[in-house]
């Protein structure tokens, strides 16, 4: 019997290194449960997120549009009401799609009550939570300081740890990513000094497995039901940079990989990439004592990420699952780590804008491309086409501005596949932003790449940036202000003005409608230009001959 798509399990790490996986390379970091599904599936090389920041990457992620065309361009600007979501184009097609863990969504609460639409119905909470119905969302951003909290949403993962007896106010902070100093103080994962211990909490009471615990108990609990997409959406390994035992311990300082940057990087940089590499963030992650602290608790949170994954993926194979579920792997962006001499992500390079990219498909159709790796150029954006496809609906090219990957897993590569791939940052929000004197529209930036060439276009009358990936594939050597690549730097502002000149606001009607509203308007009784009626067939002057009619006195 050939197997079909019924499920499909799209799952998200936060802020996960393209590279710090063992199927991708990694010399210490062992993953072999990923691993072990990138060898069922296609793993895809060359996968860029439209933003390399939270917000604005999940908000293209799960709309499938470029930052510029839906506006919820930084973290907690709002997706503005009327946008279509994964979850709406799913549900035409039957399919419901749930949310498990974090979005970073921002509702449009202006936009909410200028139409009268509450929270408190299906469609408000859809309309405030990205399309999905939400199982439990958490975005795991606890934080609280001198003016309260940075989320100020309940938090389900809180109200969980105290029903298991962490009896603190905010035990996500006081527990679960923070340790305890040899004085009995507590340690919290703010500071990067601290991230050797072992953070506060049971294992099994930690972010990561909690999550792995609803997913299951939503699952059991769909069993029978109709088709599901459930976003999976952990919030590790992004910081605070702290794990449980046994993972603080399982590396150290000689497994930490060396950085890649090079003094030269400082030399006449780029003002923008200026600003970052002189944040407090560029600073601390340029110090080896805060990377030898931060990247092996950095590499304990993903393997208990993938320990996870391994406890998932047996439910799946017992529950008889994994026979009819598309499973998807990825991150919304990377992790700098003192590349570059820059910490968290912002910029363009590939580790902050690349992320993993694995999609397993049960189908027999995708039996060929088992195991391998797919180099073709792919945006994040094609994940929202890729799930309607696969739930058996035509893609909205109107609507939807990334492309179907199905082909791909069906080992049938389309011939006009993308030749660049672009991603977008607002810093308009930021001290950079100020520090540079920069008015809120003139704070962004573009990126467009191809296999060989990443261009960055700067906004506000900055020269660009240019990498040759081929002979300068670690990103070490600005080529923007070379002469000798005029030419280079002019064919890449052609693809931004290209890119920038596409149809992207016009997601009410489709081509398709267009081409059929053609010639309508005649045969609706609308007859411009006629002199006598000649120039048109008799059929559509039939209505205006004839006897005049009577005129009443």
């Amino acid at each position: 019997m050939t197997r079909q798509i019924r499920n499909i399990l799209f799952i998200m790490f936060d802020q996960l290194r393209w590279d710090y996986l063992g199927c991708a390379g990694h010399p210490f970091l062992e993953t072999p449960h990923i691993d072990a599904l990138a060898a069922r599936g296609v793993r895809f090389s060359r996968t860029y997120v439209q933003s390399p920041v939270c917000g604005a990457s999940r908000m293209s992620t799960y709309t499938g549009r470029y930052v510029s065309s839906h506006g919820a361009a930084w973290n907690n600007f709002p997706l503005k009401v009327g946008e279509r979501t994964i979850g709406s184009h799913l549900r035409r097609l039957g399919m419901e799609s749930w949310l498990i863990g974090k979005t970073h969504m921002k509702a449009d609460a202006a936009g909410m009550e200028e139409l009268g639409v509450s929270r408190d119905g299906v469609i408000g909470a859809r309309v405030a939570e990205c399309g999905f119905d939400p199982w439990v969302r958490d975005d795991g951003l606890w934080g609280e300081g001198p003016d309260g909290f940075y989320d100020d949403k309940r938090s389900p993962y809180n109200a969980y740890l105290h029903a298991q007896g962490y009896d603190v106010a905010n035990p996500w902070h006081d527990h679960a990513n923070a340790g305890v100093t040899e004085a009995g103080d507590m340690a919290s994962g703010w500071l990067m000094q601290h991230a050797d211990r072992p953070a506060n909490i049971r294992e099994q009471d930690s972010e990561t497995p909690w999550l792995t615990s609803r997913a299951i108990e939503f699952m059991e609990a769909k069993r029978g039901a109709a088709p599901w997409l459930c976003h999976l959406s952990y919030i590790k390994p992004h910081w605070p940079y702290i794990v449980p035992a046994p993972y603080h311990a399982m590396y150290g300082r000689n497994q930490v990989v060396p950085p890649v940057r090079h003094p030269s990087e400082r030399a006449a940089p780029h003002p923008v990439y200026e600003q970052y590499m002189n944040n407090a963030i560029g600073r601390a992650f340029s110090r080896d004592a805060v990377r030898d602290k931060v990247i092996p608790a950095y590499m304990g949170l993903i393997k208990q990420c993938d320990d996870q994954m391994g406890r998932l993926f047996a439910y799946l194979e017992d529950s008889g699952r994994m026979e009819d579920t598309l499973i998807v792997i990825t991150s919304d962006h990377g992790d700098y780590l003192g590349d570059h001499w820059l910490g968290e992500k912002d910029l363009f390079h590939e580790c902050s804008v690349k992320v993993p990219l694995i999609i397993f498909d049960p189908r027999a159709e995708a039996d060929d491309t088992r195991g391998t790796v797919c180099d073709a150029l792919v945006e994040q954006i094609d994940l929202a086409a890729t799930f309607i496809e696969a739930a058996g609906g035509e893609v909205p090219a109107h609507v939807v501005e990334g492309r179907s990957l199905m082909p791909f897993l069906e080992g049938a590569a389309p011939e006009d596949w993308r030749s660049f791939a672009i991603s977008e940052y607002d810093y308009s929000a930021t001290p950079m932003a100020a520090n540079l004197g920069l008015a809120p529209r003139d704070a962004r930036l573009f990126m467009v790449a191809d296999t060989r060439w990443k261009f960055m276009h700067a906004e506000g009358g900055f020269r660009p940036m240019l990498f040759d990936l081929h002979s300068d594939p670690q990103e070490l050597t600005d080529l923007g202000a070379s002469p000798a690549h005029a030419g280079i730097i002019d064919a890449m502002y052609a693809r931004l003005g290209l890119w920038a000149r596409r149809m992207a606001q016009r997601t009410a009607i489709s081509d398709a409608q267009i081409l059929g509203m053609r010639g309508k308007s005649r045969r609706t009784g609308i007859l411009l230009g006629l002199y006598d009626g000649t120039e048109v067939p008799e059929e559509l002057t039939v209505r205006y001959r004839g006897p005049a009619p009577h005129l009443k006195e």
